[in-house]
């Protein structure tokens, strides 16, 4: 009875778990792209990001050991996550950074990053062996006339050349690249150990190109280092934990339709701070990302209710020979009848 009653209980706390979850890493992953505006005006991009990840390695691999972790980790598992973080965090935060830090509006780096979704559904299907039901289809591509509309919005409002929009296409290829890999990956590891493994990565190589550069010096003033410090905590460890956590939950072409999610709230944001451009096409395409992610996410629920219906529904048992139909009994066997005895 216990356990009758303690599974719908459980999957109550994860339905509510899992959305505010959501919610917590839309607003954490856009509060990067504000905070990384604010960060760049006055301090190189280098500087921001090595110590932003500094205090966020030491004490990541402070935890991972304190818990224990470690000590179940295989190389295999580090190297894997190696690589990955070398596209899910040193890539895709030089890039972004760069990105606003030429001129380019927080809201548009945000929405070409956006774009990631559509690209993710694509290549879910032949390289994680992901279907993708025509239902998500059609969200994504609501979606993404959304994010167009407010590129369109936006586009010109910043003096940065035609070619600095590679840049937030360049940090879009890194999140999709770590993503894939991270799927395909049969060495799967704790949340913990990722993050410290990448973190831990990303500040090894930008300490030594801000070295390279003569950008490793840090001001001394207390604005940078409140800014540094909720980098670390916020953009970084909140939103990448919760980037993880949720890949494993809702899967892949799930988690990335939030992403269109990101584009619109961090254009708020930058209308709000920054005085950037928020015009009525702006908000319409707020609306459409938003309805797309809405189909995205109903079509998934639906999905798995028919899974778990399908799971549910009890085997039939072949029919039983009945005599009196005039067919023959099946013989026992000799060892039945032995322990029947």
């Amino acid at each position: 009875m216990s356990k009758q009653i303690g599974i719908p209980v459980v999957r109550a706390i994860r339905a509510v778990i899992v959305p505010l979850a959501a919610i917590g890493f839309v607003l954490a992953w856009s509060s990067g792209f504000i905070v990384a505006k604010i960060g760049t005006e006055d301090v190189p991009v280098l500087t921001v990001l090595l110590w932003r990840f500094v205090p966020l390695a030491v004490g990541l691999a402070i935890v991972l050991l304190l818990s224990g972790q470690w000590r179940n980790a295989t190389r295999a598992q580090v190297r894997s996550q190696l690589v990955i973080g070398l596209f899910a965090q040193f890539g895709y935060v030089v890039f972004v950074y760069a990105s606003v830090a030429v001129g380019i509006s927080t809201g548009t780096t945000a929405l070409i990053d956006a774009v990631q979704p559509l690209v993710i559904a694509a290549l879910a299907g032949p390289l994680l062996h992901v279907r993708v039901p025509g239902a998500q289809w059609l969200g994504l591509g609501i979606g993404a006339v959304g994010v167009f509309l407010i590129v369109q919005s936006q586009f010109g409002a910043s003096d940065a050349p035609p070619i600095a929009y590679a840049l937030p296409a360049l940090a879009m290829v890194s999140l999709i690249t770590a993503t894939i890999l991270e799927r395909r990956s049969p060495h799967r590891a704790p949340v913990l150990l990722t993050l410290t493994v990448h973190a831990t990565a990303t500040m090894v190589l930008l300490a030594v190109l801000a070295l390279a550069t003569g950008e490793a010096v840090p001001p001394g003033d207390a604005t940078f280092w409140l800014t540094t410090l909720f980098l670390a905590l916020v953009p970084t460890l909140s939103a990448y934990g919760l980037y993880w956590w949720l890949l494993r939950r809702i899967g892949v072409t799930v988690l990335n339709a939030l992403l269109f999610l990101v584009a619109p709230t961090t254009a708020v944001a930058g209308a709000l701070l920054f005085r950037e451009p928020f015009t009525l096409l702006t908000a319409g395409g707020f609306l459409l990302s938003a309805a797309g992610v809405a189909l995205v996410l109903v079509s998934d629920a639906r999905g798995r209710v028919d899974a778990r219906r399908v799971r549910a529904r009890p085997v039939s048992a072949p029919p039983a020979d009945d005599p009196a139909d005039g067919a023959s009994p099946r013989p026992v066997p000799d060892s039945a009848q032995q322990g029947a005895r």
